[in-house]
């Protein structure tokens, strides 16, 4: 019986970690440029004396979904939405490159190019910075251009941006940013393309996830039932015990 209560409690455990990743890619479904992560049952074989007859359910992350979400025109030229799956690079809190998918992009009081968590965009030549009251226009190649009034456009820097592959792949940190797999910087991609004027939503698909969480929300519930179950045969057979005795 005491076996039957671990199997089913590492289930109902598994089944709330399902939830709440679930839970965690609903609330981003509105979040710019979100990657849905994945989640994956795995079955652990309890191993000991005697037959190995019983596994330990565990949930393990599987990484994140690269399906590319909408792409939304703005008309905004500081909104930018990579292509494919290319990633813009930014400066984490950490001082680390980092990567994401985010696009809306500000100026911010000291005219460096910020993400919206107000994380430096890192170009050729690391942040960019733009002159005060200048129009930002960043080209497809993620060329970014400033003109001030009526004076010529100039350079003054260009978006870098990776893709990620089989051999580097990305994983996501605790902040929510996508790192190499040891953490090193990826080569600036040659070939990667944005559109401007345009944010790429989040692609987590609100319907699946919502009703993902009503299966596992059911999958706890059997959980729950089997511990139940267990605890009335242990009080049976205590009794029946007591009554031979």
């Amino acid at each position: 019986m005491d076996r039957m209560i671990y199997t089913a409690m590492t289930g109902a455990n598994a089944a709330q970690h399902r939830q709440t990743v679930l839970a965690n890619n609903l609330a981003n479904v509105s979040t710019p440029g979100f990657r849905a992560e994945l989640s994956t049952f795995r079955a652990v074989p309890v191993r000991g004396d005697g037959a190995s007859t019983r596994v330990f359910a565990l949930e393990a992350t599987a990484g994140h979904s690269d399906t590319p979400g909408a792409i939304t025109s703005t008309g905004r030229n500081l909104d930018v939405a990579a292509r494919g799956n290319a990633y813009f690079a930014v400066q984490g809190l950490d001082g680390t490159e980092a990567y994401t998918r985010a696009g809306a992009l500000e100026v911010n009081q000291d005219g460096t190019l910020v993400n919206p968590q107000g994380l430096p965009m890192l170009g050729d030549g690391g942040p960019i910075v733009v002159p005060a009251n200048a129009r930002v226009d960043i080209a497809a190649d993620g060329t970014v251009s400033t003109r001030v009034g009526n004076q010529p456009s100039q350079q003054v820097g260009k978006l870098k941006m990776v893709l990620p592959d089989a051999d580097n792949r990305l994983k996501r940190g605790e902040d929510g940013l996508f790192r190499g797999p040891q953490g090193d910087p990826l080569p600036a991609s040659d070939v990667a393309r944005l559109q401007d004027g345009s944010l790429e939503g989040s692609n987590v698909n609100p319907m699946e996830a919502m009703v993902g969480m009503i299966a596992v929300a059911r999958q706890f519930e059997v959980q729950m039932r089997m511990l139940q179950n267990g605890e009335t045969n242990d009080k049976t057979a205590s009794q029946l015990l007591s009554m031979n005795g």
